[in-house]
């Protein structure tokens, strides 16, 4: 056997290495990408009391800590047996979706945009390479990011980690004035997607070979409403097929029924697989192109019928290349930035009732929002006194997993040829992971170079050839 390996991966949150496999007749055996990472963040949690759980949980990732929280004060909210009032349910969604604005925007214009923008010149600095041949898209997404991070400022009070949502509701109302300046921006920052979505499209009529980068089928997983329509908050969990089919649609306390994890002895994450197909029939997908395939509409008017071009792109509604993970990121944002104008024009987003609680906690509570990346669970055990006895959470990198060591493989196969290796083999395994936007350390995202090491290893452990950058 002679094995490739990448270490470490760049332009993601956190390190990782990836080792390629080869068999006797040089072609890819194996692809894996180990996550070399360990924090142990549930053992850390025992004997906490679960009403302090959204402030320690939001320090899980510092670029998605609201969706922590969110989920931690759902989680408080199911073991106090409570329904929050409906300011407060506002006031989550517009904090959630002010997190996934900005992350997505910081995803797709700091982190990708420079995989299908400048191609051979994404290797000299990320961001600053967009800055400098493409201002225009850069200035773009500054500006949106900047906006999310005002709302977030604004209605929290802080940027990152701070004490907003909690079991029962929440801490913080929002003001009309402040209110009255969010909407005065919002416009410009729906036409600044709109700009972004365009050029995407663009870009896939141009270089639609570059979109069909990591095809394979799976399964997808998100949150749809009463209506299938795309949902960050609440509503039932829906698996449905790379057919199109509709496997199963449950309700998030009962995800235990549905989800099963594995280990391997090469990586600190785990394996997640629908349970009814095993594995490895049952990976599935979660995250912007996992969300808007399982949906049947998006309640929104300009992103409504993005989706309905978008899907029109795959067989049955289902679109299975990993790089329209970016294209779906766009569709996402309009939504998100159309559902935050809904919201801040709703005059309940300035009701101060936005607190309720109870004393009579249950046994164990299970909270669920869709992160940027995914699907997050949330799965408390507590004692009588509400003491933290057993936490499980679910990454929605940890649920991508399977799906990017496959991508990797799909890539790999179409760019390694006998004992070389190329700078572009390098990019597109790169830019196969990044169509995740992986959180493989729960840490804020790295920008620029870093150090990038290949080796080539037969058989007998001779390094056949190396790239080394940085």
């Amino acid at each position: 056997m002679k094995e490739t390996i990448i270490k470490p991966v760049t332009r993601i949150a956190g390190h990782a290495k990836v080792t390629l496999k080869l068999d006797e007749n040089e072609d890819i055996k194996d692809a894996r990408l180990s996550i070399l990472e360990f924090y142990g963040f549930e053992k850390v949690c025992e004997g906490k009391p679960f009403w302090e759980m959204p402030m320690i949980t939001s320090r899980v990732c510092g670029v998605c800590s609201m969706s922590h929280q969110h989920a931690s004060a759902k989680t408080g909210d199911a073991i106090m047996g409570v329904d929050i009032p409906p300011a407060a349910r506002a006031l989550r969604e517009l904090a959630q979706a002010g997190e996934v604005l900005q992350s997505h925007a910081l995803h797709y214009f700091y982190l990708s945009a420079p995989d299908f923008l400048l191609g051979d010149q994404l290797l000299k600095g990320g961001i600053f390479s967009i800055i400098a041949n493409k201002p225009d898209v850069a200035a773009k997404g500054i500006k949106i990011r900047k906006f999310a991070r005002d709302l977030l400022f604004r209605l929290t009070g802080e940027g990152t980690h701070s004490v907003f949502m909690v079991p029962g509701g929440v801490n913080n109302t929002l003001s009309s004035k402040d209110r009255d300046a969010l909407l005065s921006g919002i416009d410009e920052v729906i036409a600044d997607i709109q700009f972004a979505l365009d050029l995407t499209k663009d870009l896939h009529l141009k270089s639609k070979a570059e979109f069909e980068l990591g095809s394979f089928p799976s399964g997808y997983m998100g949150l749809v409403n009463e209506r299938g329509e795309l949902e960050f908050c609440n509503g039932k969990l829906r698996l449905r097929s790379n057919t199109g089919k509709t496997l199963e649609e449950f309700e998030p306390k009962d995800y235990l029924s549905f989800v099963e994890e594995y280990t391997e002895d090469w990586s600190y994450v785990k394996f997640p697989y629908y349970k009814k197909l095993g594995r490895p029939g049952g990976i599935y997908r979660v995250g912007p192109l996992g969300r808007l395939n399982v949906v049947d509409k998006i309640n929104s008017l300009l992103a409504g019928e993005e989706l309905k071009e978008f899907k029109e792109l795959g067989r049955n509604g289902i679109v299975e290349e990993s790089f329209y993970y970016h294209y779906a990121r766009v569709i996402e944002m309009l939504h998100i930035a159309e559902r935050i104008k809904s919201l801040l024009s709703d005059d309940l987003i300035c009701d101060t009732r936005i607190r309720t609680t109870s004393k009579d906690f249950q046994p164990e509570g299970v909270g669920v929002v869709e992160a940027p990346r995914g699907t997050l669970f949330h799965h408390y055990k507590v004692d009588e006194t509400g003491k933290i006895k057993k936490v499980n959470l679910i990454i929605p990198t940890t649920q991508n997993n399977p799906a990017m060591n496959r991508a990797i493989m799909e890539v790999a196969k179409s760019h390694v040829k006998g004992q070389k290796l190329s700078e572009e083999f390098l990019n597109r395994i790169e830019a196969a992971i990044r169509c995740y936007d992986p959180c493989l350390s729960c840490a804020a995202h790295a920008l620029g170079q870093m150090p990038l090491v290949v080796e080539l290893v037969s058989h007998r452990g001779e390094v056949l050839d190396g790239i080394k950058r940085g």
